[in-house]
């Protein structure tokens, strides 16, 4: 996934691979030679060069059928960079804590290049799941969690990422209008909570508190998340007292004392 403006100082071949790489992790299953070319629009023989060198690092493998996956390489990578955070391991017992009161998933998400990624995220029981991986992302305009690290963070990150990312519509629900869109923040900073009513997914609703450090800045975000059919508008309006709860809790965990 591309972030933001490419810069003018590329080397076109290691672009060229993570244009692979991510077409395959996209995909979530092998890809021959011909799919990958035609869907990066390179030629063959510099996909087959380009693979021979990913294959070496580990980062593809052939399957049975002389088809291209992602290696576990990437994984060991990811999970080094995830395991490394100190925001997901402190903020765990939280996020356990959240899912047995509500009896939804619970996500923790961070801000990145313009969009929000789960970083991880504690899921529910119930028979019926919100689908959502560790690592994926999504836009921050139209999510709980990107809303509400947008309302607490200075007007510069708001302003990059309408301008690099959009407020794109992908619902009826979707605020797409940027005067609109920073009203609506200027309310979530003011009542200490964001809601996502079906702006990214028809069915799914969520509420989502800040994560706030010792110096009084937002660094993270957890939600509740789930199906419309359990989390109604009514539901979501017993979890406020208890998100706002958590957010000072989560919060005073990293130091912030006062500010929140």
């Amino acid at each position: 996934m591309l972030m933001g403006k490419k810069p003018d100082q590329l080397i076109q071949s290691i672009d060229r691979a993570f244009d692979i790489l991510e077409l395959l992790v996209e995909k979530g299953s092998s890809m021959g030679v011909t799919e990958i070319s035609e869907r990066t629009k390179l030629h063959k023989s510099t996909v087959y060069r380009l693979l021979a060198t990913l294959r070496y690092r580990g980062y593809v493998k052939k399957d049975n059928h002389e088809k291209y996956k992602i290696g576990f390489k990437l994984f060991e990578l990811g999970s080094s960079v995830i395991n490394n955070i100190d925001l997901r391991s402190d903020a765990k017992p939280f996020l356990r804590e959240l899912m047995n009161i509500s009896e939804e998933t619970v996500h923790l998400g961070v801000l990145d290049d313009n969009q929000v990624v789960y970083i991880d995220k504690v899921e529910s029981e119930n028979t019926i799941r919100m689908y959502s991986k560790i690592g994926r992302r999504n836009h921050a305009s139209s999510t709980s969690l990107g809303k509400v690290i947008l309302a607490y963070s200075d007007r510069e990150v708001v302003d990059k990422v309408i301008r690099e990312e959009g407020l794109k519509k992908l619902t009826e629900n979707t605020i797409t209008d940027e005067e609109q869109f920073k009203k609506h923040l200027a309310k979530v900073r003011s009542q200490g909570y964001a809601i996502d009513n079906e702006e990214q997914e028809y069915g799914i609703r969520c509420i989502a508190g800040p994560i706030f450090d010792h110096t009084g800045e937002v660094i993270a975000a957890f939600s509740i998340s789930g199906p419309t059919m359990r989390m109604t508008k009514e539901k979501v309006e017993s979890l406020k007292p208890v998100i706002k709860e958590y957010s000072k809790k989560i919060s005073e965990s990293f130091g912030c004392n006062g500010f929140c």
